[in-house]
C-alpha cells in the first residue's frame, strides 16, 4: 500500500528501471553492446536526454561501459583468470577471450588430412575411408597450458590452404570462426561434456602440466547449418580451472518494457492505495 508523502518515480527512475530489469544477471554476457540510444529510446519511449540520464546511473555501478564513439556495452569482468562459456549461445573461445580480456597462443598445432573412420564417416554421411583435414593443437590462456583441441571438418567444406589456415589458429582464432568466415551457415551445436581423470603420465596430462591424477573436463560438440547437416566435430580436453561451465536459462526479454506503461502502472497502484485510505 502506497504511504502518504511516496514521491511519484521520475521518467528517469522508471527508465532506470526498466533498463536494470531488461539488463537482469544472465540474460546478457559481459561486453555485449546495447542498440544506439536512439533505438534505447524508442523502446522505452522517452527522450535521449531521459535515457542518458539512465544510462549515467547504471554506469556509476558499474553495470554498463560506455565508451565514445563505440557504443555502451554491459561490463565485463577485469583482469580474468579463464574462460567462462555458459553454452546457451554459440561462440568461439576467441570471442569469449577477447570479452574477458584473456590472450590465446598455440602450441603444436598440426593439420592433416586423415581418413575417417566409421563413427566419423557417419556424422558426415560419407564413405568410410573418406579424407577431412583434422587440425590438432595444444591452446594457451595467457601463456599457460589450457586446453588439447581436435576439430576435423566435413570433406566438402573448401577451407582456406592450410598455410593461411595455419596464420589464422595462430592468431587464435577457432574453427568456428574460419567456418563463418567462409560464409558458412553456422547454426547450432551440440555438446556433451565429459569428465574424466587424468594423470600427468599421460600424454594429454604432460601437455596440460597436470601432476598426479586429477579430474579434467571433456568437451565433444558437433556442429550444424541451418539446415541440420553436420559440418564439424570437435574434442576438447581442458586442464583444471581453464574453463567454467554454467548453464543459464531466462524468460525471454526481447526489449525493454516502454517507460509510459511502467509509470502507468506506478500511478495506478498509488490511486488504488490512496482509495482504500480513503
Amino acid at each position: 500500500m502506497a504511504e502518504v508523502g511516496d514521491k511519484r518515480p521520475s521518467l528517469a527512475d522508471s527508465a532506470e528501471q526498466a533498463l536494470r530489469d531488461w539488463l537482469a544477471p544472465g540474460r546478457h554476457r559481459p561486453g555485449d553492446r546495447l542498440p544506439p540510444e536512439h533505438e534505447l529510446g524508442a523502446m522505452l519511449g522517452v527522450s535521449r536526454g531521459t535515457l542518458r540520464t539512465a544510462l549515467e546511473r547504471i554506469e556509476s555501478t558499474g553495470e554498463i561501459v560506455r565508451r565514445q564513439g563505440s557504443g555502451t556495452f554491459v561490463a565485463s569482468v577485469p583482469h580474468p583468470t579463464k574462460l567462462d562459456e555458459g553454452l546457451e549461445r554459440l561462440e568461439s573461445y576467441t570471442s569469449l577471450a577477447r570479452g574477458r580480456g584473456v590472450k590465446l597462443t598455440l602450441r603444436d598445432l598440426r593439420i592433416e588430412r586423415v581418413p575417417l573412420g566409421a563413427e566419423g564417416a557417419a556424422r558426415f554421411g560419407v564413405a568410410p575411408g573418406t579424407e577431412a583435414v583434422t587440425i590438432r593443437r595444444l591452446l594457451l590462456t595467457d601463456g599457460k597450458p589450457a586446453a588439447t583441441m581436435e576439430d576435423t571438418v566435413h570433406p566438402d567444406v573448401d577451407l582456406p590452404s592450410d598455410a593461411r589456415l595455419r596464420k589464422s589458429m595462430e592468431r587464435g582464432e577457432m574453427v568456428l570462426d574460419v567456418l563463418q568466415a567462409q560464409g558458412l551457415p553456422m547454426a547450432y551445436a551440440n555438446t556433451t561434456i565429459v569428465p574424466r581423470l587424468m594423470s600427468g603420465r599421460d600424454k594429454t596430462g604432460k601437455a596440460l602440466d597436470i601432476t598426479g591424477t586429477t579430474a579434467v573436463l571433456e568437451l565433444q560438440e558437433t556442429y550444424h547449418l541451418t539446415s541440420g547437416e553436420t559440418v564439424h566435430y570437435s574434442t576438447d580436453i581442458f586442464a583444471p580451472g581453464a574453463l567454467d561451465l554454467h548453464v543459464i536459462r531466462w524468460i525471454e526479454a526481447a526489449k525493454p518494457a516502454q517507460v509510459n506503461s511502467v509509470a502507468r502502472n506506478g500511478r495506478e497502484g498509488r490511486r488504488r492505495g490512496q482509495r482504500k485510505r480513503r
